[in-house]
């Protein structure tokens, strides 16, 4: 398998974080791991930072998180080598990002998911831009899912001419 030497493809495990595809002075490293992962590319990643989550329990503290953010989820990580279970939220899930405030020291904003659940990040305003990164990712897959199903109901029309006539006649 050839491999670019500007690529470096990550392994997303519930335990760590291993990075397959660096070059070094023997070639390429392998790394054998468990064997059920999420492959995610360099590529794939559109930001990787720290955001502080609200928990949920009664005096909602303020957590920090590790998060990854790609073109289809927002992964969310206890500790920053990413070790720990992450918990992994698809933008299939998230209805809308909302409640934006900007105070001195930090922006606050909302993840609504389509079950109504409300989830509480901050960052901080050096690490600022992370609603817009995650709104933008979720119209990017909104986007993809349209064309996508738009792509599917052209070709089952295409497929049945007969029914796409009939259905032409009805009023």
């Amino acid at each position: 398998m050839k491999l670019s030497s500007n690529i470096t493809t990550f392994w997303i495990t519930t335990d760590k974080l291993e990075v397959l595809g660096r070059k070094s002075k023997g070639g390429v490293r392998s790394v054998t791991g468990p064997t059920k992962v999420m492959k995610m590319s360099a590529e794939e990643i559109i930001k990787e930072g720290e955001l502080e989550k609200r928990s949920e329990n009664l005096l909602q503290f303020w957590k920090k998180k590790t998060c990854v953010l790609t073109k289809d989820s927002l992964n969310i990580y206890a500790d920053t080598q990413k070790r720990s279970k992450g918990k992994e939220l698809k933008l299939q899930s998230i209805k809308k990002v909302d409640c934006v405030e900007r105070t001195c020291r930090f922006i606050y904003f909302t993840i609504v998911t389509k079950d109504d659940k409300e989830i509480d990040f901050r960052c901080s305003l050096e690490q600022n831009c992370w609603n817009a990164e995650i709104t933008m990712a979720l119209i990017d897959y909104q986007n993809r899912k349209a064309l996508q199903d738009f792509k599917t109901r052209q070709d089952n029309e295409s497929a049945s001419p007969g029914q796409e006539r009939r259905m032409a006649r009805a009023p």
